[in-house]
């Protein structure tokens, strides 16, 4: 009997050296898994047949749908300033996960830059599917530094590779089966694991970006978005909703690149300096 209790013991502790998933672990699993059943559990949603007649149809300089093309520049900005402030941190007072998953998350607001001009430029269904993808990229990026942060580094990465293949997917699901639940789903999904993590303090030696304010600048930025043309009425057209969804989207960046500001500031590893709440 105590042989097969110690076997038993060592089956369910997993292979040497192998850590037991912790409880908040479990919790992030079962958030993704459901997740994955409201995807498919949820109604099917079509996208509004005007989804893509935005206030703004202005043109600049031969530029079609000007303003809402070029109000992605902030996107790239913050991606580039993020990028040069991570170079600035140095190895030593970041660690090596926390530095990869800020390195995909710059990546992605400068594709987010790329791929929302492309969309804006001429927008249609396979346009939008091209402007998810950048947006995922960078949510990837966000919410594995997110987990890394207040969790673990193995679930900040396992997170970043979950949403990196799950965004492109829904963003696939939204323009070959005209069902845009699975895309609603996982933003509204991550938004809310976002809020969870908040809940937590920062890790030892975590970059300890502020949570809550990347939750209210894009909570921001939605309601914008979805006030694109009483905004655009009431600024007499000279900015529309959607436009400055662009900017303020692009502002929910400032807390990751002002930790890492902070970071970079100090001499001493990321461990022995204050972090941000």
């Amino acid at each position: 009997m105590p042989r097969i209790s110690t076997s038993l013991r060592r089956i369910a502790d997993g292979p040497r050296g192998a850590q037991r998933l912790t409880a908040p672990e479990h919790f992030l699993w079962l958030s993704f898994a459901a997740m994955v059943l409201l995807a498919f559990a949820l109604p099917v949603t079509a996208l509004p047949a005007n989804y893509h007649d935005f206030a703004d149809q202005r043109t600049w300089l031969g530029l079609p749908h000007a303003m809402d093309v070029l109000s992605n520049l902030p996107f790239a900005l913050m991606g580039a300033w993020g990028g040069l402030q991570l170079l600035r941190a140095g190895q030593r007072r970041i660690g090596a996960v926390q530095r990869a998953l800020s390195a995909l998350f710059f990546v992605g607001l400068m594709s987010t830059a790329a791929c929302s001009s492309f969309y804006h430029w001429a927008p249609h269904d396979a346009g939008l599917c091209i402007d998810r993808l950048g947006m995922g990229l960078a949510f990837a990026g966000l919410l594995g530094l997110a987990v890394a942060d207040r969790i673990s580094d193995r679930a900040g990465v396992a997170s970043a590779v979950v949403v990196a293949l799950a965004a492109p997917a829904t963003a696939l699901v939204a323009l070959w089966a005209a069902n845009m639940t699975p895309w609603a789903v996982l933003q509204a999904g991550g938004l809310v694991l976002l809020a969870a993590l908040a809940l937590r303090a920062p890790r030892p030696r975590a970059l300890g970006f502020a949570i809550v304010a990347v939750i209210a600048w894009y909570a921001l930025a939605k309601g914008l978005e979805l006030a694109d043309q009483p905004v655009f009425e009431w600024t007499q057209g000279w900015l529309s909703g959607h436009s400055a969804k662009h900017v303020v989207a692009a502002l929910a960046a400032w807390p990751v690149v002002q930790a890492l500001h902070r970071a970079a500031a100090v001499t001493a590893p990321l461990g022995a300096a204050p972090t941000m709440r």
